[in-house]
């Protein structure tokens, strides 16, 4: 007789399907609706409250990149800040809160963006891992003593396939068409893999390989912040530069990888493998801006001004002397060429002595360097007046003058060639243990042993751009704006899907050819570059672990109880400036080299138990204590500042790390093996989150005398460039914690004749104990997806939302994100058992990111990545 389960199964399915679920034959289901089905059973298997994201076959994940694919399960969310998923969020907290392993070990990250690279931050950046390798990504939303410390919002375990898994000879590859309508440009994607194994079953190889390029551009609006001046007799804030942003980029993206596995017997198993990944990342970016702050700074008026809220919203602005002297408009043009790479050797041996007991070794090598080789900034000046307004929430500015369409209304001003390099590296081994008992409910108890070595090393050159920008000469005088242009204007569709009728749409550009050429000809002294000292460090973390686990289980129910302990050796090298004995000088003065070296250890207990209330749902409860080690910049002993907008932030080597207490609690409904009804909460108390200090600190700035801002004065010694000036710093330093809590729904069905549905919501809400926003925490967040699919045919549509979120202090003040949203699809159609015609579409609905400063009343940002679209064909034997 059919069970309940059984019968609802079978209504599932196919009429033949059907008959042979009835009859007890194995049913085999393939494609999206089988990844799905592989995921669900994983994640009942798992001892703790997880998500699994199954591939749906060789080489064919169910997203474009792994970020995409983690942002449907249940309390993830990501940011597509230029188009693509990067970094994931977990549980309403910043991305720098989730730990990422390959394999179950950390893995090396780097960033190809600038600011990223100055940034360094732990969050993994997803880019630099080619989706194509994945078999499977566990997310671990409890803790549990063996898995890796490092993720209070929880642990991602990327899992590559074996060659002992597959058919004796798999051969895999696709070919697609990249387009992206805002560059309107078609690119090649091509991925492939070959996997053997020998009749005995005892030696297999696995190779992979993928080439991507894109070429994308990005349309956006920017405001760089707000600042305090007298406006009809009262304060307000002012807008300090508003910009009309143009961001071209070529993405080309190597990757591969490599599985070698030995399995002479049932006792011994060795793995080794192997990746290599390469994201060339070169950009270049143009941005016209209205310079309110210097023009106001230096002597100019703001008349018509419109005060909303204690903002200044619209008004005319003009610089000294009516628009005509000092400052009202800047230029700025940066070519860049940039790279983010990983690379990953790893040793895994698995040796079963008895049926009882199992020993397991790890060791490895991961590196990652995320490097700006070379960053040609070009800065043009001049005095103007404007007429802004941001009433309707989008910039609006008109030039009386200079035109922007003339390169002669502005001149050269500032320019500078500098370099950021950004390495992380570890080396590691693990050692674990496990034996199998029966005492009473007892049935495992497990050891192990880490040990890891890490080092995040940055560094930064650059000219003086005060000495630089005179010195360059173009047909041997001195060079003027006209000498990098273009000889045209913007694109014709340039800001079309964010543009108020009052937005500047049309400006000349600048030729990055003539930029580098210009720039390739200057000689010393305008080239010689110095050591930035303030985004040049060195960080070593040695941690030293070990943990017991006990596993129980018993009639319904299983469960474990562990501890890990973790020791980090901590030593940051990094400069202050001034001292009595400083090293070295450069324009900004002299700098002392400092070292700070600290212990800590944590203790984290954990516990996991699984109940079978009836046999098709499964209640689970988690609890224990998680950590994570500050971001790398947050522990220099320096301070890396912007002089443009006399802002900076400066590291502790004294922090203490994000430390929570965590409870979870989830009830799991599986009528069937393609079904699953799910309710999770979650509380995370965290106790130590690290939050911004802003103070004000008198630090030197380079300037071209009569352009330094305001506030400044000159400092002793012999540089008449140098200058005194109140910079606003944000220091990080640890608050009195807070907690987050929420829940998760998620639901996932085949509905019938092929359609089915996979929906989950999250509500998340988090808070400091001080009132200060947490980073990344959207508080509601949405993902729907519906499918069709048969022998023929599979397509989905999926849609995201995440609401609201603050992303962090930027220039001293907070930044925050508008709602997001994206519609995105997919289709394959199997022309034979082996060949498929593929189509994605990401962003259908072209949505735009919207950012602003605390409130809609001071916008900070709208950018418009455009759609993506991928066709191609795919085949595998």
């Amino acid at each position: 007789m059919a069970t309940a389960s059984a019968i609802a199964y079978i209504a599932c399915v196919s009429p033949a399907a059907a008959q042979d679920a009835a009859s007890g034959e194995e049913i085999v289901v393939t494609g999206y609706r089988g990844s799905i089905t592989q995921s669900i059973e994983a994640k009942r298997d798992l001892s703790v409250i997880a998500d699994v994201v199954t591939a749906e076959d060789i080489g064919k994940f169910p997203d474009k990149n792994v970020a995409e694919a983690l942002q449907r399960v249940p309390g993830i969310v990501v940011n597509r800040e230029f188009g693509e998923g990067e970094r994931v969020s977990l549980r309403g907290t910043a991305p720098n809160l989730t730990k990422t392993l390959l394999n179950g070990h950390s893995v090396a990250t780097a960033d190809w963006f600038i600011l990223d690279q100055v940034a360094s931050t732990r969050s993994f950046n997803y880019l630099t891992l080619p989706a194509e390798i994945v078999g499977r990504l566990e997310v671990y939303k409890s803790p549990q003593a063996d898995v890796e410390e490092g993720g209070v919002g929880g642990t991602i375990n990327v899992i590559t396939r074996n060659p002992l898994d597959l058919d004796p000879l798999t051969v895999s590859a696709s070919l697609q068409g990249a387009y992206s309508d805002l560059s309107d440009k078609l690119d090649p994607q091509a991925s492939g893999l070959i996997s053997w194994k020998n009749a005995d079953e005892t030696f297999g190889v696995l190779v992979g390989a993928i080439y991507q390029k894109r070429r994308t551009r990005r349309d956006g609006l920017e405001i760089f912040g707000y600042r305090s001046f007298p406006v009809g007799g009262e304060d307000a804030l002012v807008p300090t530069l508003i910009g009309s942003t143009l961001f071209e980029q070529e993405r080309e993206r190597y990757g591969a990888n490599i599985g070698i596995q030995f399995r002479p017997s049932d006792e011994l198993e060795i793995n080794v493998t192997g990746l290599y990944s390469r994201f060339n990342a070169d950009n270049f970016n143009q941005n016209y801006i209205a310079w309110g702050e210097q023009a106001l700074g230096g002597g100019g008026t703001i008349t018509n001004a419109v005060i909303k809220d204690g903002v200044a919203v619209a008004g005319d602005i003009a610089s000294a002397n009516g628009g005509t002297t000092g400052f009202g408009v800047v230029y700025d043009a940066i070519d860049r060429q940039a790279v983010a790479k990983t690379v990953s050797a790893d040793f895994d041996l698995t040796y079963r002595p008895t049926d009882t007991l199992s020993v397991h070794f790890k060791a490895g090598w991961t590196k990652a360097n995320g490097d700006t080789s070379n960053e040609n900034f070009m800065e043009f000046a001049g005095p103007g007046s404007f007429s802004y307004d941001l009433r309707s929430g989008v910039p609006e500015v008109s030039f009386g003058n200079p035109d922007p369409l003339n390169p002669a209304g502005i001149r050269p001003d500032f320019g500078r060639i500098q370099s950021v390099t950004n390495d992380d590296e570890e080396k590691y081994f693990y050692l674990d243990v496990e034996k199998q008992v029966e005492w009473g409910p007892l049935t495992a108890v497990k050891f192990g042993v880490k040990y890891t070595d890490h080092d995040r090393v940055a560094e930064r050159f650059a000219t003086n751009g005060g000495v630089f920008t005179p010195g360059l000469r173009c047909n041997g005088v001195a060079c003027t704006a006209a000498d990098f242009a273009t000889g045209g204007g913007m694109p014709g569709d340039f800001l079309d899907n964010i543009a108020a009728p009052g937005t500047l749409t049309d400006y000349w550009r600048v030729d990055p050819a003539k930029l580098r050429a210009i720039y390739g000809a200057a000689t010393s002294p305008g080239t010689d570059q110095f050591l930035v000292p303030g985004n040049a460090y060195s960080i070593n973390e040695k941690a030293y672990g070990g943990y017991g686990l006990a596993k129980f289980a018993g009639e319904g129910w299983r469960g474990n109880v562990g501890v890990r302990v973790v020791r980090t050796d901590q030593t940051s090298k990094g400069f202050i400036i001034g001292g009595t004995d400083p090293e070295f000088t450069n324009p900004f003065g002299g700098f002392t080299p400092a070292t700070a070296k600290r212990s800590y250890t944590d203790v984290l207990p954990s516990v996991n138990l699984s109940v079978d209330l009836s046999p098709t749902v499964v209640m689970r409860f988690g609890a224990g204590k998680t950590v994570t080690r500050p971001d790398f910049v947050d522990i220099t002993p320096g301070v890396d500042l912007n002089g443009t907008l006399l802002t900076g932030r400066g590291g502790d080597p004294n922090l203490n790390p994000y430390r929570a207490n965590q409870y979870d609690l989830s009830v799991e409904w599986y009528p069937d093996r393609e079904t699953i009804v799910a309710l999770a909460l979650f509380y995370k108390d965290i106790q130590s989150y690290i939050v911004n200090t802003t103070s004000t600190e008198i630090l030197p700035g380079v300037f071209v005398p009569g352009s330094e801002p305001a506030g400044c004065v000159p400092a002793a010694g012999s540089n008449p460039d140098l200058f005194d000036c109140p910079y606003q710093i944000n220091r990080r330093s640890n608050g009195t914690g807070g907690r987050n809590q929420g829940f998760e729904i998620q639901a996932s069905r085949p509905i019938w004749g092929g359609f089915g549905a996979v929906v989950n919501y999250t509500y998340s809400d988090a808070q400091a104990n001080n009132g200060d926003p947490i980073p990344g925490n959207s508080k509601h967040s949405l993902n729907l997806t519906g499918y069709y699919e048969n022998d023929l045919l599979s397509a989905r549509l999926s849609y995201n939302y995440r609401s609201k979120f603050f992303i962090d202090i930027d220039r001293s003040a907070p930044l925050n994100q508008a709602a997001l949203s994206s519609l995105d699809a997919s289709v394959s159609v199997n022309l034979t058992d082996n060949i498929a015609l593929t189509a994605d579409a990401v962003n259908l609905t072209n949505e735009s990111i919207e950012q602003y400063s605390g409130t809609r009343a001071r916008p900070r940002a709208i950018y418009d990545n455009g759609r993506q679209f991928y066709f191609g064909v795919r085949a595998k034997f």
